[in-house]
């Protein structure tokens, strides 16, 4: 009976060169303790497990994510107990970790293959569907980038390519080298400027969104607001989560929750039903530590909303009352070229 019961996650074309993903895809960042204490390896297998076996096959991860690339060599564990080729996935390069909060953006060709070579040997694989860079190096031309990826596509390390946070002119520069299948930006009800120039410039070159943080940093699942902070958790020093600015955005939740009460769900499923109803191209990547979650997450699918109904739930969150800057700018603080070179 449960079996019947299981709600069908679509498949949907990402992009415009062939890759095909979940509806919903999989962050696997939060596996090695970025917003909660890092799970045990064993453990962090066993939520990809669930995550697959309820349909979802689209994993994100990077080599930037848990201390010594914890995140990726759990991931390769994981893969090792499904069928690699009903997978997707996906991993980025480009940030490279110097000490404490300090980062170092890297863009050349040679970071570039150093970086996808060492990634195959922790995934444990013999390619990588989607390739990211996860922020794009502003001293180095975009072209040079996208050369040494396009040489790997080439060579069969990777099938596609995607960009992190680029501009717009970075991706049309981009995509002259070689076709860009995936732009990833953080996108929710409380980050809407992609809205004006990322969405449009990938629609018209056929490149689908990733979007990244889709429940605003777990702050619409309730973070901080019904449920307190994991001690140590980085949200204690995200603007968005800290003083005053909280204090104002949970006035924008109670509104949700409110919201999300007529539409029998919760605030987290409504926001992500919400990015659901953004359209076809744009796949959401939430991710979580706990199975109760995960399945409130795919249970998201089920609400339908009307134009009218998104005009409210929009309304519900003005994005000039929204408190704090998102985390891209706040990241941007301790980056290294991010802010002492203009953009690429």
């Amino acid at each position: 009976m449960e079996e019947k019961l299981r709600i069908q996650i679509p498949r949907v074309k990402l992009g415009s060169q062939g890759l095909e993903v979940s509806k919903l895809g999989f962050g696997c960042a939060g596996l090695s303790g970025i917003y909660n204490a890092p799970l045990l390896h064993e453990d962090g297998c066993t939520i990809m497990k669930e995550v697959f076996s309820k349909g979802i096959t689209f994993f994100d991860t990077s080599d930037l994510y848990g201390d010594n690339y914890d995140n990726e060599i759990m991931v390769g564990k994981a893969l090792k107990n499904l069928p690699r080729e009903k997978v997707e996935l996906a991993t980025k390069f480009g940030i490279k970790r110097l000490k404490g909060l300090q980062f170092e953006v890297i863009g050349t060709p040679e970071y570039v293959r150093q970086c996808c070579e060492a990634s195959l040997k922790r995934l444990d694989v013999d390619y990588i569907d989607l390739y990211y860079q996860h922020r794009v190096d502003s001293s180095v031309p975009i072209e040079d980038t996208m050369g040494e990826l396009k040489k790997l596509v080439d060579e069969g390390k990777i099938k596609y390519i995607g960009l992190s946070e680029a501009s717009v002119d970075t991706i049309r520069r981009a995509h002259a080298v070689h076709p860009i299948t995936a732009v990833q930006m953080e996108y929710s009800l409380w980050a809407r400027e992609i809205e004006e120039d990322i969405v449009p410039i990938c629609r018209e070159l056929g490149i689908g969104i990733v979007a990244y943080s889709p429940l605003g940093r777990g702050f619409f699942g309730g973070k901080a607001v019904v449920e307190s902070l994991p001690e140590k958790s980085l949200l204690f020093i995200h603007p968005r989560f800290t003083g005053e600015n909280l204090e104002k955005n949970r006035l924008i939740y109670s509104r949700l929750s409110n919201l999300a009460a007529k539409h029998a769900c919760t605030p987290a499923q409504l926001a992500l039903a919400w990015l659901l109803h953004q359209g076809q191209d744009i796949v959401p990547i939430p991710g979580t530590t706990k199975v109760k979650n995960l399945e409130s997450n795919i249970e998201s699918l089920k609400v339908k909303l009307t134009e009218e109904n998104l005009k409210e739930i929009c309304d519900s969150v003005p994005i000039d009352e929204v408190k704090g800057t998102r985390e891209y700018d706040m990241f941007a603080n301790f980056v290294y070229k991010l802010v002492n070179t203009p953009p690429n």
